[in-house]
């Protein structure tokens, strides 16, 4: 009989790509350069790459398309309603909704596909990026109410360059000298947490900062194991470190792994062979992760 492989629920991040944005004569009052405009009257321009062509971009497939090869499981991936339009929490709704719908899955009696195809008592949650934040909010949500979700059983999270922030900043944020066409710079960071969190508050809030109201965290006593992979040169580095500390000081189990040498989302937009290499150290790594919490 074959065996059935464990899932994984992986959010993509939407915060990374490189479309065209053409003029417009509106008042300008943000904008992430190559990515999204904003203005003044509230209205949104973006590339239609990013609402429409999302789960089909060739980086993100070959990734989890490896991925799933080599750990041998199962990947959802998902998209979510995107900011400003959709600020924080809705992308974390969007996580929570989609899980719901696996559960349908799991117990139905008329689609059996899934059902033959995964193991609903092994599922890791699963993100990159803006991906990670939502993985590590939903997980939040998904602690404090577990039994709703059965039959699902969650084993663990990875969490790849989890995108935290925070008014405070770190070193790697203030004076990390980044590889040349980094995917994310401090600039662009606020933009896209200015963008995202609701009205009238700041990078301190904990779907931005997990750390900077420690009782949410300590308040959550069954979060998952959980697996941080860390770039060293990205400047979210400083942040995940700290993260990854003090989960460990709850009595959570954490594994991190830095990768030398590179920036962030190498797995997805990295071409060098040191890209490369490490893609494929993160894809080993992984597989363990999964085997070890299974």
């Amino acid at each position: 009989m074959r065996r059935k492989r464990t899932a994984i629920i992986s959010p993509l991040d939407s915060s990374l790509s490189h479309p065209k944005v053409t003029k417009n004569p509106r008042t300008l009052v943000d904008e992430i350069n190559g990515l999204i405009r904003v203005y003044k009257d509230g209205h949104v321009e973006r590339s239609q790459i990013v609402p429409h062509v999302m789960s089909a971009w060739s980086c993100y497939h070959e990734f989890l398309a490896l991925l799933a090869s080599k750990a041998g499981c199962v990947i959802m991936s998902l998209d979510y309603r995107l900011a400003p339009e959709n600020p924080l929490p809705a992308a974390y709704e969007d996580g929570e909704k989609a899980l719901m719908w696996l559960k349908q899955q799991a117990v139905s009696e008329s689609d059996k596909w899934w059902s033959n195809q995964c193991d609903f008592t092994n599922i890791f949650l699963a993100g990159n990026s803006a991906g990670g934040n939502i993985t590590h909010n939903v997980t939040l949500r998904l602690c404090a109410n577990r039994a709703h979700l059965k039959p699902l059983i969650f084993k663990g999270n990875i969490l790849i360059q989890p995108f935290f922030g925070g008014e405070s900043r770190t070193y790697s944020e203030t004076l990390m000298v980044l590889p040349d066409g980094s995917a994310l710079d401090l600039t662009t960071s606020d933009t896209y947490w200015r963008l995202s969190l609701p009205k009238g508050v700041n990078r301190d809030h904990p779907w931005c900062n997990p750390l900077a109201k420690r009782s949410t965290m300590v308040e959550r006593m069954r979060y998952l194991a959980t697996m941080v992979c860390v770039s060293e040169l990205d400047i979210l580095k400083e942040r995940n470190m700290e993260f990854c500390r003090v989960l460990g000081t709850l009595g959570i189990e954490v594994d991190h792994v830095v990768y030398k040498g590179v920036g962030h989302a190498f797995h997805i937009l990295g071409k060098s062979h040191m890209s490369q290499m490490r893609t494929q150290e993160m894809i080993s790594h992984i597989k363990a992760f999964i085997t070890k919490n299974r």
